[in-house]
């Protein structure tokens, strides 16, 4: 099989095939303006190097030519073309247009001579320059750029600039975002997004406890990072938990609460110790992580069971390995290629392991979710930094079983906790600054995205965030502007936005946030972020509310906070006793990873759930049959001409959807007209109601160009010949994919 693209082998032969020669495309001196064209530049964004003209390929036999620019935020071709309105991409962006590339979104560059490909590496870049030049994204965008029409001098820099700035290893002050934040002296930059906790204060920790009626406290013991680094400066713990334990070993083995069930169970994770040899150590570590969970049992009132990530369970050099197998084949630079990888795509995608991946997390999620719904059991995760499997399943957990982390601001807020401010490695998991050693490199936010999108495509109402809004999200992960996905932890964030000038009027650096998405998109695009299909929660009239009931749970009878409890007898105190008794005998559950009991445990509990009547509201499980794991076709197929559906595809449905929804909310705004007598706002339709020609639209919308490319396969004649008729094809039954059904 020849090579697809990049990908965690080597290739077994280059496949590159260029159908734009220098002799098919004729430039004549008059048609080309001497003057280049400069792209558009942000604050704080400088020109390093240029070169015109450069012809950029865009399909067989097809191609534009223009000026291509290397600054240090993007790499950016602007083409003699112009788009039109109805040509331009629906979903256009106000940092990055459709020719531009953040130097962070460059995956790998191969240069092209001859009509063979060599991978370039950077810091071996000679005097020499290949004619071609094809870039492929970690969006999975392929650029093809010849400079044979430009100036020796201008092509030599604009190769060495382009591989220099986007390939080799640079410090974290060479990101884009301080660069642009010491021209942007506004403080709106920073302001905080309305509606998403940004778990920075003390008050936000709070407001979560008392939301999810924690009977947790919050620890402020590491203002200032005076006790680690790692940890944020406020956090939740239980309250047995004191200031003194935390500073003992600097937070590691101390319980960490991340989200409690109404039902009284809650959960946690906690770092895992260091291994040591003295066996004095390791029996002083014990009898702390042991006082530690016991802490847990004390300020729940319930049984903990531990589930141990630090064991080698999903091992991240597996993860990355599977996923640099599995997006070969969406990094596609040719229509010969396509064609080929289509005669046996089921069974390669299913043999790079990536949805098996999937499915395991979703498993496990599914097993933390039965011991904290079905089995009333706390649970307490433990991980080595507690940063990265522990954010990642914490994340699904809350997902699955709170509605409010289905919300837009919700799901937004849950970031911010379990991922920012929880302290997972960005900078090093998506080698932002392209380091060599990439042993720490992994797609753990992606997989979670991944799984996050598989709960949407079953649980459609559930959610109020679109699958546009996922793909967004994991496209502004390469985006080094923003300081949502820039560092490794709180501290060095604070650390390297100081600002040290005496005289300087700021103390630091204000870095945006990725969740003001004003810095984006328009309000008409982020139209498209809403889910027509979400079903929101009916809200009673005060009127015939029901008077509050409180539930006989297990936090009302506990004291909120540290105060001495009031020596009246409480209505539960019975009940609390007999738990305080248990306490003294009760043993700490531990899982056996993958045993068929709790495979049959798990398929029981997700069989019973489906028997309930049918909640958005509550609790979702996810389906793990291998049916209804799926490929997330609009992030991976997007760019891919050949794999469109022209005027078809589920763009199609949503189209016809989204025009119901404005029709009823057009309606809505009529009747609250006539009820109150009073003038009826303009109000924003979604983007999809002023699209009146859905032909044009494809089922990469609205990602892709309107555009439509010829899709004919153009394949060498060798190729055809080795693969036969399309008769055959077609009657050749493809072994590896008995069984397999992946849409």
């Amino acid at each position: 099989m020849l090579s697809l693209g990049s990908g965690g082998g080597k290739a077994a032969k280059p496949s590159f095939i260029s159908y734009v020669t220098p002799e098919e495309i004729k430039i004549k001196d008059g048609e080309i303006s001497r003057k280049q064209k400069q792209p558009d530049l942000q604050p704080g964004e400088v020109i390093f190097c240029s070169a015109y003209p450069v012809l950029k390929c865009e399909g067989p036999q097809r191609g534009v030519y223009g000026t291509l620019c290397c600054t240090n935020f993007k790499i950016s071709f602007i083409s003699e073309e112009s788009l039109s309105e109805e040509t331009a991409p629906p979903l256009s962006n106000k940092l990055l247009g459709e020719n531009d590339i953040a130097l962070s979104c460059v995956d790998q560059i191969y240069g092209v001579r001859d009509e063979k490909k060599k991978l370039i590496i950077g810091g071996q870049v000679k005097n020499k320059y290949p004619p071609k030049l094809l870039i492929y994204c970690k969006d999975f965008r392929v650029f093809q750029f010849c400079l044979s029409y430009a100036k020796e001098e201008e092509a030599k820099k604009i190769f060495q600039g382009i591989v220099h700035h986007s390939l080799e290893p640079k410090s974290l002050k060479c990101a884009f975002a301080f660069s642009y934040c010491e021209e942007v002296l506004s403080p709106e930059v920073s302001k905080k997004i309305p509606a998403t906790v940004m778990f920075e204060s003390k008050d936000n920790w709070k407001l979560e406890l008392n939301r999810t009626r924690s009977s947790c406290k919050v620890a402020h013991v590491n203002e200032n990072y005076v006790v680690s680094e790692r940890l944020p400066q406020y956090f939740a713990v239980p309250f047995a938990v004191s200031d003194e334990d935390i500073r003992k070993f600097k937070g590691q083995g101390v319980p960490l609460w991340c989200w409690s069930h109404s039902n009284g169970s809650a959960l946690f994770k906690m770092s895992a110790l260091p291994n040591v040899q003295d066996d004095g150590t390791s029996q002083v570590y014990q009898m702390f992580v042991d006082r530690m969970t016991n802490a847990v049992c004390q300020n729940q009132m319930y049984p903990v069971k531990t589930q141990d990530f630090s064991s080698g369970f999903l091992p991240l050099a597996d993860l990355q390995q599977s996923y640099n197998k599995f997006k070969q084949f969406f990094l596609i630079d040719n229509t010969a290629e396509f064609w080929l990888s289509d005669v046996k795509w089921f069974s390669s995608i299913e043999n790079t392991g990536w949805l098996e991946k999937i499915q395991e997390c979703l498993n496990k999620a599914t097993e933390i979710v039965l011991s904290l719904e079905e089995e009333n059991s706390c649970v307490l995760m433990i991980e080595e930094d507690c940063s990265d499997l522990c954010c990642l399943f914490s994340s699904l957990v809350q997902v699955m079983l709170d509605p409010y982390y289905r919300t837009t601001p919700g799901f937004q807020s849950l970031i911010q906790k379990e991922w920012v401010v929880g302290g997972h490695s960005f900078l090093d998991r998506c080698n932002h600054l392209y380091q060599k050693e990439k042993e720490s490199q992994s797609p753990l936010f992606l997989l979670f995205l991944e799984c996050v999108w598989q709960l949407l495509q079953q649980h459609a109402p559930a959610f109020q965030f679109s699958e546009t809004y996922l793909t967004v999200v994991s496209d502004s992960v390469h985006i080094p502007l923003f300081s949502t996905f820039l560092f490794n932890s709180q501290h060095q964030r604070d650390t390297a936005t100081k600002l040290e000038y005496p005289d300087s009027q700021r103390h630091s650096l204000m870095i945006p946030s990725v969740w003001d998405w004003s810095l984006q998109f328009d309000w008409k695009v982020q139209a498209l972020f809403t889910n027509p299909l979400y079903v929101e929660k009916p809200k009673q009239d005060k009127a015939l509310r029901k008077p509050y009931r409180p539930k006989h749970q297990r936090q009302f009878s506990l004291p909120n906070s540290s105060s001495k409890p009031s020596p009246r007898k409480s209505f539960f105190k019975e009940e609390t006793d007999n738990l305080k008794k248990m306490l003294s005998g009760m043993r700490i559950g531990k899982w056996i990873n993958a045993t068929e009991m709790q495979l049959s445990a798990t398929r029981q509990f997700y069989e019973s759930w489906q028997r309930k009547p049918l909640d958005y509201h509550g609790l979702i499980l996810p389906c793990l049959d291998g049916p209804a794991i799926k490929i997330w076709l609009q992030r991976y197929l997007r760019w891919i001409p050949e794999a469109q559906i022209f005027g078809g595809g589920s763009v199609l449905t949503m189209k016809k959807v989204s025009d119901l929804a404005a029709e009823i909310e057009d309606l809505k705004n009529e009747m609250e007209k006539m009820a109150h007598n009073m003038h009826a706002g303009n109000t924003k339709k979604l983007f999809f109601s002023s699209f009146h020609a859905p032909t044009r639209l494809s089922s990469s919308f609205p990602f892709a160009s309107l555009r439509t490319w010829s899709t004919r396969p153009v394949i060498p004649t060798s190729i055809v010949q080795s693969l036969g008729s399309v008769s055959n094809l077609a009657e050749k039954e493809d072994e590896d994919t008995e069984g397999v059904e992946v849409f």
